[in-house]
């Protein structure tokens, strides 16, 4: 495999086979993220691609594969169709292919575009949405709004495609926090994802959220004021089926929970964990990353 850069993949993705067909991200503003700073966004041509897919056809039993970097749903339809043709075709034994998307490069497919993308492969897409709070996403240069998001997920739910939503603990600052909560559970019970992964912003360096904080308009919630956060959002949250964990390497708690069923689990534990108030029970920071 010829990677440019580095890679970043969904926690889900651990064992899956890492193609990357684009390099770096097609928005790339957001303020706290820099994952894709380095690089200038580009689709790789057809025969890089097509150079590492024949390299996995020979590697050992692939079930998963998973398409980097940071939004290769933008890819043109007919372009996007014909890669992952190419993965069914010479991959034996794949039975998932996954994407990264935002609102931008949902938006351009339609819903018919999206169910050949699925009938051609393509399994799960995971949706950064971050907040539900439209004053937050313009504030952290999100360059989608509330409305755009909610259609792009109940776009990918129409066409069968499994839907993975990300959000961002922390990422309104302690002022906004319950706003954050509060309007993130609302758009989340609206989308009604599979799977909801939530993450806890870190702040870093040479990103202009790192300078805002360094001013001191940005002040992050403690750890226990990220719990909260936490616990007020899967309260506020209605799912018909989905998933919910907060076991991202960058978070305190870790959380696993089927919802609604363990609803009132996961609530009861969050209440004791902020009740106690002890961190020795979280998660340390040196065991925290990106």
């Amino acid at each position: 495999m010829k990677y440019e850069g580095m890679i970043i993949r969904p926690p889900s993705e651990a064992d899956s086979l890492l193609l990357q067909v684009t390099v770096g991200c097609s928005h790339n503003k957001c303020t706290f993220c820099g994952a894709y700073k380095e690089k200038k966004f580009r689709i790789k041509s057809d025969a890089e691609i097509l150079v590492d897919i024949n390299e996995a056809s020979h590697y050992r039993r692939i079930e998963k594969v998973f398409l980097c970097d940071g939004d290769a749903l933008i890819i043109p339809q007919e372009r996007l169709k014909g890669i992952l043709v190419k993965i069914k075709d010479n991959i034996k034994g794949m039975q998932r292919i996954g994407v990264y998307a935002n609102a931008k490069s949902i938006l351009r497919k339609s819903v018919s575009d999206l169910i050949e993308l699925r009938e051609t492969g393509l399994g799960i897409i995971y949706l950064g949405i971050e907040s539900g709070n439209d004053e937050i996403l313009k504030n952290i240069q999100k360059g989608s709004d509330r409305a755009k998001i909610l259609e792009a997920g109940r776009r990918v739910k129409e066409s069968g495609i499994c839907l993975s939503a990300t959000v961002l603990l922390g990422i309104a600052g302690i002022e906004k926090s319950r706003e954050h909560a509060l309007d993130t559970a609302k758009l989340l019970t609206e989308i009604d994802p599979d799977f909801v992964g939530a993450l806890t912003v870190m702040i870093i360096p040479g990103t202009p959220l790192y300078e805002e904080q360094k001013s001191g308009k940005f002040k992050l919630p403690d750890k226990f004021g990220l719990i909260a956060e936490l616990g007020m959002m899967i309260a506020n949250s209605d799912f018909t089926r989905c998933f919910f964990t907060s076991n991202h390497a960058s978070n305190y708690l870790p959380v696993r929970a089927r919802l609604p069923e363990e609803k009132e689990q996961v609530l009861s534990l969050i209440e004791n964990v902020i009740r106690i108030g002890d961190p020795g029970i979280l998660k340390p920071e040196f065991l925290r990353a990106l």
